[in-house]
């Protein structure tokens, strides 16, 4: 299998290490189709979208999973969110001068939000923690250690028309000789992880690249998960919108020719709605729900 659009989780059995490993090309490009941004920003989104997939990756759930960043800082918002059926998708947006070397994150009010909601169990959990480190890898690690103490490794790059991302995390259930009988492990590997290049996490077969970094570790690779860019924009969703904006605030933003127009800020798609269109729409919101049929 391509190592590009898929998700490799893997165990490093030796030194009670768990794995993932994600190289968007396909995904990216449905993304960048929607995204004019100067390479520095593009660079913190790709980082972004590989980073949610890689951490889909670390939970079962059915659902969705996404990282939410805003700062009062010209940074206004990164969003990046990869669901369970492995789609994708993100945005960034940036006030004020265009950014030309790399974004630091520590703007003022930073935070760094990571939010799993489950349909089937209809749950809802966040993490939220100060952004203290100044790249998007280094901040993910800071979450895993003040939310859920968890050592934790990352690698984020983006370069071109491919991003990818490599996340290392301690279990000591991991299996093999594990962490108890090899308490120097998770250090060996961060040292070995330390040597990976971008060329190396963009360019090799996921094979290789394992083979190349844990060889001595005991890789065992995992069924991999297909990835691509979607979204969820929908009719339903723009009328659900309408309607928590009010009527005065709706009928505001209708046109000189009487139409409202919403351009999804992910795909680009656009909706549009007249007069009529957005009385159906509001009314619906005054109609009570029908009882419960009896049983």
């Amino acid at each position: 299998m391509s190592s590009d659009d898929v998700l490799h989780r893997f165990q490093l059995e030796r030194a009670g290490v768990r794995g993932g490993f994600v190289r968007l090309e396909s995904s990216w490009a449905g993304i960048l189709r929607h995204a004019r941004h100067p390479p520095a920003l593009l660079r913190l989104l790709g980082e972004a979208l590989a980073a949610s997939a890689l951490l889909s990756g670390t939970i079962k759930f059915d659902g969705s999973l996404s990282i939410h960043l805003r700062t009062g800082g010209p940074l206004r918002l990164l969003f990046a969110e990869c669901g369970s059926n492995g789609g994708l998708r993100g945005i960034v947006r940036w006030e004020g001068a265009e950014p030309i070397g790399p974004v630091d994150l520590r703007q003022p009010g930073a935070q760094l939000a990571i939010t799993i909601e489950n349909i089937q169990s209809a749950t809802r959990y966040q993490g939220l923690v100060a952004v203290e480190s100044g790249s998007f890898a280094e901040s993910l690690e800071g979450y895993f250690r003040q939310s859920e103490q968890l050592p934790t490794r990352i690698v984020l790059c983006q370069h071109g028309d491919r991003c990818g991302g490599l996340i290392l995390q301690r279990v000591a259930e991991a299996g093999g000789i594990g962490a108890a009988d090899d308490e120097d492990g998770w250090n060996r590997v961060g040292h070995v992880l330390a040597t990976l290049t971008e060329d190396e996490l963009l360019g090799l077969p996921v094979e290789t690249l394992l083979y190349r970094l844990f060889h001595e570790e005991g890789v065992r690779l995992e069924r991999a998960r297909t990835l691509e860019f979607a979204c969820s924009c929908s009719q339903e969703r723009v009328a659900g919108m309408l309607r928590a904006l009010g009527r005065e605030e709706s009928e505001a933003a209708l046109d000189a020719g009487g139409i409202i127009e919403v351009i999804c800020q992910f795909c680009g798609h656009p909706y549009r709605l007249d007069r009529v269109d957005l009385e159906l729409v509001l009314a619906e919101a005054l109609v009570p729900p029908l009882p419960a049929t009896p049983q």
